[in-house]
């Protein structure tokens, strides 16, 4: 007799198992009223509150799609609660917006290390993170995370090669940041320049809370460089600036994609005239329809934030949702987080936001496989070099190949 009724159990479990699923992977679709419920965590108190600008750029972007219902008539129902930029709280708060509101997916959640701590949590239960703000090798492989963002060593290579093969020079010097920013750049930067046959004439650490780079620029003078290569922060940027300008050296500059905004020039004043940044994001001043809509949202919802490259980050990671809710419904396959997952995988050469030529392969999430270079002259960012993929000898390494 108990053989009987283990056998009905299994049964009923056979039949409720697939309907679980179901309901589980349809959690955040309102099929009746066209609705779609995401979230993100987003460090809106702790010590990068000005990060609020990514995150109020990823609300205008579906606040804008909700305006003109060009979705299908679909609207995005995006939630965003406060981490306070703290990896355990970022779990905390990814599980209540799971369990408690319901989201089909993560999009756009924000930081590297607040990412990295959910994806255990997000593989469990089955969510898809699309588009985290935050750059991490882990998010190429993992099968459910999405990014856009390239690790660093593919732009700082991207540097080292236009300065070589674009600008001519043979005489390249690094400053880098002394953490895995700096690091992951500086790994890129020498496989480049070894595959170039060049080697570098100086390669100069620095703390990130460094103010003076006096004796940095001194190196670099003393090496004949005729191109820096920094990657560190806007202020760092800044600094190493005006330690050029008071010692009179005169070289060609490249900075990292984040520091191409205006908080930047605020800093530097003139001294940023002729910088050149690698950046997988069209320059905030572009006439490409998606960075005109970018202006004209963050103006009309968020009117007191500044239009930059931090927004822009914000803004195309929200879109790579939109890109792949919107193959999701033209597939008209079930709308289910497999299904998500799985037309995520066939992006291929796709504009998004800001970036172009992103494409998701089942295995390979290096999404930004190109980059251009920007250029700051006569008080605008304007794009020098239009996108071309990444160095090769870099992009391969950075995901294990």
């Amino acid at each position: 007799m108990l053989d009987g009724i283990w056998k009905g159990v299994a049964a009923v479990a056979l039949l409720i198992g697939p309907l679980a699923d179901q309901v589980r992977a349809e959690a955040g679709i309102d099929l009746e009223n066209k609705v779609v419920t995401i979230g993100a965590f987003t460090p809106i108190t702790g010590p990068v509150p000005f990060y609020a600008t990514l995150t109020h750029a990823s609300e205008a972007y579906f606040k804008r799609l909700n305006d003109s219902g060009e979705v299908d008539g679909w609207t995005f129902n995006f939630i965003t609660k406060d981490d306070g930029y703290d990896p355990a709280r970022s779990v905390a708060v990814a599980r209540s917006l799971v369990e408690d509101d319901k989201i089909f997916a993560l999009a756009a959640p924000l930081g590297t290390a607040t990412n990295v701590a959910v994806i255990p949590y997000a593989n469990e239960v089955g969510v898809p993170i699309i588009g985290p703000v935050g750059g991490a090798s882990q998010f190429f492989v993992e099968p459910s995370v999405f990014p856009l963002l390239p690790d660093y060593g593919w732009s700082a290579g991207a540097s080292a090669e236009y300065a070589v093969n674009g600008l001519g020079h043979k005489k390249i010097a690094l400053l880098w940041e002394n953490d895995e920013l700096g690091k992951s750049a500086k790994r890129g930067f020498d496989l480049v320049m070894k595959d170039l046959g060049i080697e570098p004439v100086e390669s100069v650490p620095f703390d990130v809370k460094t103010t003076s780079f006096s004796a940095h620029i001194r190196r670099v003078q003393n090496s004949g460089a005729e191109t820096v290569i920094l990657y560190g922060s806007n202020a760092n940027l800044a600094a190493a600036l005006k330690a050029a300008d008071l010692q009179g050296v005169d070289v060609a500059w490249f900075a990292p994609f984040f520091t191409a905004d205006p908080s930047t020039l605020k800093l530097t004043g003139d001294l940023l005239e002729g910088v050149y940044f690698s950046s997988w994001l069209l320059p905030v001043a572009s006439d490409e329809p998606e960075i005109v809509a970018y202006r004209e949202a963050v103006a009309k919802y968020y009117p007191k934030d500044p239009v930059g490259v931090l927004g822009l980050n914000g803004w195309s990671n929200a879109a790579l949702f939109h890109k792949g809710f919107e193959m999701l419904l033209d597939s008209g396959k079930e709308i289910t987080r497999a299904n998500m997952i799985a037309v995520m995988n066939t992006m291929s050469d796709a504009a998004v936001g800001g970036a172009r030529g992103v494409t998701f392969i089942e295995g390979d999430h290096r999404g930004t496989r190109q980059e251009g270079i920007i250029q700051y002259k006569d008080g605008e960012f304007v794009l020098v070099r239009d996108f071309q993929p990444y160095p090769s000898v870099a992009f391969d390494a950075a995901a294990g190949n």
